[in-house]
């Protein structure tokens, strides 16, 4: 399947029927002209009408669950499952965006693209194939009205993708695949000549180059396929052709970045942890920890 069709055979998806609703109270929203912000919150400032606040309130809690954010809409904040400014600004002083094409794999509901804005990227495109992410963003964007590109793609796309970038940043991906090397190859076709790669995954400790294997789920996550070291992953990436690879951050995941709130339905990292002793997960693994690499050809 080529391209084109490819992406007007997913669009299709947006008419799935748990979807097709929130997409017809998508359309039902009212143009506003607003004013927003972004910073660690990303809010959208202006006074509307009792009247439009509850189709706003409404509208969020029906877009459940919120994993990426937070977000302000007017009077609502939608506290999301993570804290995610903690890892933007984090890795925020390790890139330029400036005039650079750049690419979001596993975009969610964008928090991250819509962060990126502020350093003036030439272009800014997400992947992620999920209906329900896109129709959050979609929600978020009907208010910025950037000119940020959602494909419902995935990372394994790339190649075909009628764009290469100069930066690409994978956050939070590489463990839900099967084969962390091919996703590592298809990320380096996606990027320009002199191209860069932001990425964190989980990790283990450990010198050698190795990588855990979850029996059946990683806190409790059961798409979670291989938790490397760093040597490991170092390797994975070469292995896919990258030219450098260079650690900036290690971070254990806390439960001040990740919990759960009315935003989510369902359990996050506390429920995760064995109650005993939380340096476990529940099925006695290491308890989460990341790293975040720039790899570059």
């Amino acid at each position: 399947m080529n391209l084109s069709n490819l992406i007007a055979s997913r669009e299709k998806w947006l008419t799935w029927k748990n979807i097709a609703p929130l997409r017809t109270q998508l359309k039902a929203l009212p143009e506003v002209s607003v004013t927003y912000n972004i910073d660690d919150t990303i809010s959208i400032l202006t006074d509307i009408d009792e009247s439009l606040q509850k189709q706003i309130n409404d509208f969020t809690y029906a877009l459940r669950p919120w994993r990426k954010g937070p977000f302000q809409l007017f009077d609502t904040f939608i506290d999301s499952e993570w804290q995610s400014f903690i890892k933007y600004n984090l890795l925020e002083p390790y890139f330029n965006l400036e005039g650079k094409k750049v690419a979001d794999i596993g975009c969610n509901n964008g928090y991250y693209m819509f962060r990126m804005l502020k350093q003036n990227p030439k272009k800014i495109v997400g992947f992620d194939p999920s209906p329900h992410y896109k129709t959050q963003f979609d929600f978020i964007n009907h208010f910025i009205k950037s000119d940020i590109t959602f494909e419902m793609l995935g990372v394994e796309h790339l190649d075909i993708y009628n764009e290469k970038f100069n930066v690409i940043f994978c956050l939070g991906v590489l463990y839900h695949r099967s084969d962390p090397v091919n996703t590592l190859k298809s990320l380096k076709k996606g990027l320009e000549k002199e191209g860069v790669l932001y990425l964190d995954t989980f990790m283990i400790d450990g010198e050698e180059d190795m990588a855990l294997t979850p029996k059946k789920t990683y806190s409790k996550i059961p798409n979670i396929y291989f938790v490397p070291t760093i040597p490991a992953l170092k390797i994975w990436c070469y292995r896919a052709g990258f030219k450098t690879v260079e650690v900036l951050e290690i971070k254990e995941t806390l439960l001040n970045e990740q919990r759960a709130t009315k935003w989510i339905e369902g359990e996050s990292l506390g429920d995760f942890l064995d109650s005993n002793n939380p340096k476990v997960t529940v099925e006695g693994y290491p308890a989460p920890k990341r790293v975040y690499i720039k790899a570059s050809l």
